[in-house]
């Protein structure tokens, strides 16, 4: 198995990992949404620094490095923003990370189209970023609980998922033609 099957499986364990934890606390209190609000982009801001490792490092990688930093950034400011303005202001740094990471995703999706399942990661670039754009605008009006944001994620990890198994499968077929 290579490494970006590797990747991507893990991407979408955690990622559904994320969304059980959501469902099952549903978070009884801000504290405990705020934290896993946090969470989510941490986890993002590490996977892509792992990611570029795995593939030529951070000078290498400038979508990665860019997401990773953006991701970083969003998991402190998501903190504050919990803290300072509830749930509203969560979800509009929710927003606005899931519209800067979505074009990020998209960049370094077509830059390894090459490699086979970047569509699904193109995709999901692009419906992130949508997703960003509507949560941005919802965080102005009756902002979404963290529990409805779960469906965000469930894309990504959907996409994830279909990505490994697109490596997997072609893998699979390639290995029997040539044999």
């Amino acid at each position: 198995m290579t490494w970006l099957q590797q990747f991507y499986f893990l991407r979408a364990g955690v990622a559904a990992a994320w969304i059980s934890l959501v469902v099952i606390t549903a978070p009884a209190s801000l504290v405990l949404a705020a934290v896993l609000l946090v969470l989510y982009p941490a986890w993002d801001a590490f996977a892509n620094w792992l990611d570029a490792q795995q593939s030529g490092g951070l000078a290498f990688n400038k979508g990665q490095t860019f997401n990773m930093i953006v991701s970083a950034i969003t998991a402190i400011c998501m903190g504050i923003a919990v803290g300072l303005h509830g749930n509203a202001g969560g979800v509009l740094v929710f927003g606005s990370w899931a519209l800067l990471a979505g074009i990020f995703q998209l960049a370094v999706g077509i830059s390894r189209r090459k490699l086979g399942g970047q569509v699904f990661m193109m995709i999901s670039g692009v419906q992130s970023a949508l997703a960003g754009i509507v949560f941005i605008y919802q965080s102005f009006r009756v902002a979404p609980g963290l529990v409805q944001l779960t469906g965000y994620a469930a894309f990504g990890a959907f996409y994830f998922l279909a990505a490994a198994l697109w490596l997997t499968f072609r893998k699979n077929r390639v290995a029997r033609v040539m044999s």
